[in-house]
């Protein structure tokens, strides 16, 4: 769906109701590095592969919480944050590749002139930058998808409103044959049901099929956005 959802609010009602709440962050966290404090959430989820890492996942729990889990690892690593939660011992090498994570986001705050300011403003400066420059880039490939009558798309048309991760279908032609023949033009697309197969069939799509799927990032340029609207306009001629 790409859909942005108000974290903070949800995980505030979560908590009001007594329970503990988790946030999923794999499909936000490369567009938005969030501010994993300000959210509030007990235990926040995402893959470090999402931000240029090595492919890990990476859970952050709040310290009262990592406290009452019970202990995942060997009995003499039992109390010891965050062994306890390793149930063997941790892949060294993709952990001393996650350095490379924080070098690539220190070299582009550095590069748009935030590389003196403390980490959380970096953090957010970074934010920033990519918020802008991704959503400056969707709008054009969701209006030209929202407007033309053969396409069907998927979650909101405001690019401000959602992640650069964009689904639709076509009608009349299979989403594999609509990957197939963009793959063709070198344009790298995805198609299928990406794991989520009710959310799929609740949207009255074959799950088999399933949708097209496009994404980018912050590196992305105009042209590379044009090539692919260009491309979409001459296949569904």
């Amino acid at each position: 769906m790409g859909s942005i959802h108000p974290a903070r609010d949800l995980v505030e009602l979560v908590h009001r109701a007594g329970a503990r709440a988790v946030v999923d962050g794999v499909g936000y966290c490369p567009h938005g590095l969030p501010d994993v404090t300000a959210l509030g959430a007990d235990v926040y989820l995402f893959s470090l592969y999402k931000v240029y890492g090595p492919h890990q996942g990476a859970m952050c729990v709040r310290a009262d919480l990592a406290a009452e889990l019970p202990s995942q690892a060997h009995f003499f690593k039992g109390d010891a944050l965050p062994g306890r939660f390793t149930p063997a011992g941790p892949d060294h090498a993709q952990v001393a590749a996650v350095n490379g994570v924080i070098d690539y986001l220190e070299a582009v705050a550095r590069h748009h002139g935030h590389g003196n300011a403390p980490v959380q403003a970096q953090a957010a400066a970074i934010r920033q930058l990519f918020r802008a420059s991704e959503t400056a880039r969707l709008q054009p490939l969701l209006d030209f998808l929202s407007h033309h009558p053969k396409v069907r798309l998927i979650g909101s048309d405001r690019a401000d409103s959602r992640a650069p991760t964009v689904t639709f279908t076509v009608a009349g032609l299979p989403s594999s044959e609509v990957a197939h023949r963009l793959a063709e033009g070198r344009i790298g697309v995805g198609s299928g049901n990406f794991y989520a197969y009710r959310l799929i069939q609740a949207l009255g799509i074959e799950p088999t099929d399933g949708v097209v799927r496009t994404s980018f990032v912050h590196y992305t340029t105009d042209a590379e956005v044009e090539r692919l609207i260009s491309a979409l306009d001459a296949l569904l001629r």
